[in-house]
C-alpha cells in the first residue's frame, strides 16, 4: 500500500516513518513543507518526498496513494489561528483531495477531549474544537476511516502495549508518540478498526490485538 505520511517530520511523524521503512506490507511518502527535510527524513528509511503545505494546495500529494497517515498538527506554541488552519481547515483539506483522487483508507491522528471540547481547559479548547470538526469531516465523507484518539502522549520508549475503546473509562497515565505511531500504521492492517473511532492509552495489550477487540 502506498501511504501518505502527513506531518512526516513531527514526533509521531518520524516514528511512522521508521516503522514503515523497516516494513515490507506499505510504502512511505513523506509529506514535506520544506525540501532540506529530505535528507533527514532518508536517514529513516524513506526515499520517496511529496513538497506540500497544509495551508496552501495539498491535491497533488495525494495522487497515486492508497491510504493516508494524518499525523500532522501546529503544536503548542501556536495560537489558535494556526491550529485552525492546519489542524482543522488542513486536514479538511486533506480529506476532499483524497476523496476526489480516489484515496481508499485516512487514519486521523486526533485527541482524547475531542468530542466535548467544551470541558477542555480554556487554553485548549480551541485546539478540541478544531480537531473535532476534522474528524466529523472525515466521518461524514466517503472514505474508509479510521480515527484514533490518545491521551496524555510521551516521548518515552513504546512498549507495544495499549488499553483502547471507543471510550476510556480511566484517563491515568499516558502514552508514547513511539506506540501512538505503531497503531496508526497497525489501524491500517487491523479490518476492525474501519469506520471506528477510538480512545487509547498505555496498557497490558498487544496493539494488534487491542484493535481487533474494539
Amino acid at each position: 500500500m502506498k501511504v501518505l505520511v502527513v506531518g512526516a517530520n513531527g514526533g509521531t511523524g518520524r516514528h511512522i516513518l521508521r516503522m514503515l521503512g523497516e516494513s515490507n506490507d506499505h510504502q512511505a511518502i513523506a509529506m514535506i513543507r520544506d525540501i532540506t527535510q529530505s535528507a533527514e527524513l532518508e536517514k529513516l528509511g524513506i526515499s520517496e518526498t511529496v513538497l506540500a503545505d497544509l495551508e496552501d494546495e495539498v491535491d497533488h500529494a495525494v495522487e497515486g496513494c492508497d491510504a493516508i497517515l494524518f499525523a500532522a498538527g501546529s503544536g503548542s506554541k501556536t495560537g489558535p489561528e494556526k491550529t485552525i488552519t492546519v489542524d482543522q481547515e488542513g486536514a479538511i483539506k486533506l480529506v476532499q483531495a483524497a476523496e476526489k483522487h480516489g484515496v481508499k483508507r485516512f487514519v486521523m491522528l486526533s485527541t482524547v477531549g475531542a468530542d466535548n471540547p467544551e470541558y477542555g481547559s480554556e487554553g485548549m479548547k480551541h485546539y478540541f474544537e478544531a480537531k473535532k470538526k476534522a474528524d466529523d469531516a472525515l466521518r461524514e465523507s466517503s472514505l474508509s476511516y479510521t480515527i484514533v484518539r490518545p491521551g496524555r502522549l510521551s516521548y518515552d520508549a513504546g512498549t507495544g502495549k495499549i488499553r483502547a475503546a471507543a471510550q476510556l473509562d480511566d484517563y491515568s497515565g499516558d502514552i508514547s508518540r513511539e506506540d501512538v505511531a505503531k497503531v496508526m500504521i497497525e489501524s491500517l492492517n487491523v479490518e476492525n478498526t474501519k469506520g471506528k473511532t477510538f480512545e487509547f492509552l498505555s496498557g497490558d495489550t498487544d496493539i494488534v490485538e487491542a484493535l481487533k477487540a474494539l
